[in-house]
């Protein structure tokens, strides 16, 4: 199952859409679906998290709280919009574009990826991209 919640004023669009492709990837994966909670919130919200919960005092875009059990992914995603925003300006990308990578990005850290070297960096964006790809995909 996945929900989808705000925090802020925004509102995902084609959430069935969203919700399908979430599905494709968990499955590109050989995982199986347990609770995804989408949260989506402003920079302030997300930066209390950080703070309370991860001891970091910086702005983020996502952070993911995993509670896989085995294969079966699940756990809460936070996406800060404002930063999202922030980033397709910086990159030069459609928002949703880039709501799409960071969606991704959660479920990939639930799909045990990481990214804090440099290699591990490389290999999750390789995988972003992979995924995204999926988005318009139909099975």
């Amino acid at each position: 199952m996945i929900n989808f919640y705000s925090e802020n004023d925004f509102q995902l669009t084609e959430e069935t859409a969203y919700s399908s492709w979430i599905k494709r990837v968990v499955a590109s994966e050989e995982r199986k679906l347990g609770e995804v909670n989408y949260i989506f919130c402003d920079d302030e919200y997300l930066l209390k998290i950080n703070q309370q919960y991860l001891d970091h005092d910086t702005y983020t875009d996502i952070i993911s709280f995993d509670n896989s059990l085995g294969n079966i992914l699940g756990g809460d995603i936070f996406i800060s919009t404002q930063r999202v925003k922030e980033n397709a300006d910086e990159y030069k990308v459609p928002f949703e574009e880039e709501l799409r990578r960071v969606m991704a990005h959660g479920v990939l850290h639930f799909c045990g990826y990481k990214d804090k070297t440099g290699e591990q960096k490389e290999q999750m964006r390789a995988k972003e991209d992979e995924k995204m790809k999926m988005f318009h995909v139909e099975q």
